[in-house]
């Protein structure tokens, strides 16, 4: 990609763009671009900055692993300077916990908007809130070195950073279970296999691999890609008969939009 001045750059995310393609990188290595409160209020800050041009956001993570789940000081007592430590957090009541989760859940949801496609670069370890970010992507391509684990369960907690509806919808519901409560390492080779990986390549095959990908994202007419991604995003809310009517009345607008015929 072009060197491109960066619309955003802290907290350990940065987000280019380039034309239709815009770029999230987790900028950390050398914490194994661990999560912490900032950086989620990073990324939902660039998912709010990303321009109405781009059609496919590519989400990177630079060093030798994805993200290795959350900074670790965020376990201790103290927590990290500046933000509530998880003691903090269990004191509090209903409504302000539950508000506190919701504003970390933001920086995983505005991936699967329906006006983009994103597509996770993986390689090395996606641990935890790392797993989960991955999961939070449309699309996942991986390297032969990654290695998946939700720990949460394992460390007395559950994932809760939106994870849970796209492992049980990849994977299914026993094998999710099974991932989820054991906290054992996925490889690339089962990721491909059972559905979380879209595809899995030599590391340093990666960024070609997404790059072609990406490539074919953006050949298709964007309003073709934004309602057939509607489509089968509602597809597990809608009966069988449902859903006809769904691909029926998306059909009628792209036919009416193509021939230039107001609704």
């Amino acid at each position: 990609m072009a060197s491109l001045e960066p619309l955003l750059d802290k907290d350990g995310v940065r987000l280019t763009v380039d034309d239709a393609i815009a770029t999230v990188t987790l900028t950390n290595p050398a914490k194994r671009n661990a999560q912490s409160p900032a950086l989620w209020r990073a990324l939902a800050e660039a998912g709010r900055s990303v321009p109405g041009s781009v059609r496919v956001v590519v989400l990177r993570a630079e060093g030798k692993s994805f993200s290795a789940g959350l900074n670790r000081q965020m376990f201790t007592p103290e927590g990290i300077e500046g933000e509530p430590s998880f003691i903090d957090l269990a004191r509090r009541d209903d409504a302000a916990l539950d508000a506190t989760i919701a504003e970390y859940q933001e920086a995983f949801t505005w991936w699967r908007r329906n006006d983009i496609v994103s597509v996770a670069a993986v390689q090395g370890h996606a641990v935890g809130a790392g797993f989960q970010l991955a999961l939070a992507c449309d699309l996942r391509v991986v390297a032969d070195d990654v290695q998946f684990a939700m720990l949460e369960t394992s460390l007395g907690l559950v994932p809760d950073l939106t994870g849970t509806h796209p492992l049980v919808s990849l994977v299914g519901y026993g094998r999710a279970l099974e991932i989820c409560l054991t906290g054992r390492f996925v490889q690339a080779e089962e990721a491909q296999r059972i559905g979380l990986a879209n595809l899995a390549v030599p590391a340093d095959q990666l960024d070609d691999a997404v790059r072609d990908l990406v490539a074919a994202l953006v050949a298709a007419p964007r309003d073709a890609v934004v309602e057939t991604k509607a489509l089968l995003r509602g597809a597990d809310g809608r009966d069988y008969e449902e859903q006809r009517a769904a691909e029926r009345a998306a059909q009628a607008r792209r036919l009416r939009d193509l021939a230039g015929v107001a609704e």
